[in-house]
């Protein structure tokens, strides 16, 4: 069993079909969210035995999430509930596709998420990331959590998935995110979060500068703790790190709706493949080869592309990956 954890969250996605006219407020949809969550469902669709651990409201939206977990087959056992209602996440499609947030967190149930006992035997994996580890008391209680089934073995893997609006003191963050290093056995991000994490600035040092400094970061991070670190490049790929070296496959175009969810996807996607390559330990992970990582990534490529080319979350199914 992988056990995804994190938080489970209502997005407020401006309807397509609608678009407001002058003077007037979006259309809003809700679509149910969160990085963790979206992982979970993803794993679930494309086939691997997925437990979600969170905290999830009694509200009629937390009822929906719930239900979006178990239409996709996912172990909802260790899901605690609570009468506080759900986070909500304002997003902003751009003209790209790309989406930005903003956050309705004070008082939701998520944020009280509380340390639970030792996760059910047969557990393979733990998957975390998001704002679940930013957010206290929740944090602690993930990063809890994480300490505590890394050091009894369980492959362990982390999104940071930056938010950085919700980040009041980014520099505290960042010591906090090498203090997880070590705990780490696959550390998956974006460019983008691995900038933000190295102190750069978007736009800084013009784009092969920028490269330069995340794969200089990526290095250091690397000998830290994770036995690999993929970073995705949007329409550029993805590029793996490890004690093997650097290998980095294409993306597959796509004409992009939003990419709400791609990385959600890539998360699952990469958790799946691992599974079918008998690969969730530590040991296996560093000693894969480069064709190894290349069939990894390139169908983790494949189902984030398909999660792009239709609107929210809706990460793939396994049968679709195979046609």
């Amino acid at each position: 069993m992988i056990v995804v954890a994190g938080e489970a969250l209502i997005d407020l996605v401006p309807s397509p079909q609608n678009p407001p006219l002058a003077g007037q407020l979006p259309a809003l949809l809700p679509r149910r969210g969160g990085g963790p969550y979206n992982t979970a469902v993803a794993l679930g669709r494309l086939g691997s035995r997925a437990a979600f651990c969170s905290r999830v409201s009694h509200d009629a939206f937390g009822e929906a999430l719930l239900d979006g977990l178990r239409s996709g087959g996912v172990d909802t056992s260790l899901v605690q509930r609570g009468d506080e209602p759900t986070t909500l996440a304002m997003a902003d499609i751009s003209p790209d596709g790309s989406a930005g947030y903003g956050f309705y967190v004070d008082g939701t149930a998520d944020r009280l998420f509380t340390l639970p006992p030792a996760l059910p035997d047969g557990t393979r994996a733990l998957s975390l990331g998001t704002c679940s580890l930013v957010l206290e008391p929740g944090a602690s209680a993930y990063e809890a959590l994480l300490r505590r089934e890394s050091r009894r073995g369980v492959f362990t893997t982390l999104d940071p998935n930056i938010r950085a609006g919700l980040i009041a003191d980014p520099a505290a963050y960042r010591t906090r995110f090498h203090s997880w290093l070590p705990d780490l056995a696959l550390l998956k991000l974006s460019e983008e979060d691995a900038l933000w994490l190295a102190g750069g600035e978007p736009g800084s040092g013009g784009a092969s500068g920028a490269r330069d400094k995340i794969t200089a970061a990526a290095r250091s991070w690397l000998a830290a703790g994770p036995a690999a670190i993929v970073l995705t490049r949007g329409g550029d790929g993805l590029t793996v790190l490890s004690p093997g070296g650097e290998v980095t496959v294409p993306g597959e175009r796509v004409e992009v709706v939003d990419t709400i969810g791609a990385g959600d996807t890539v998360n699952a996607a990469l958790l799946h493949r691992l599974g079918s390559h008998d690969a969730l330990s530590y040991a296996a992970v560093a000693s894969l080869g480069p064709d190894d990582w290349r069939d990894i990534l390139g169908y983790a490529a494949r189902a984030a592309a398909i999660t792009c080319s239709r609107a929210g979350a809706e990460p793939p199914f396994a049968a679709e990956l195979a046609a």
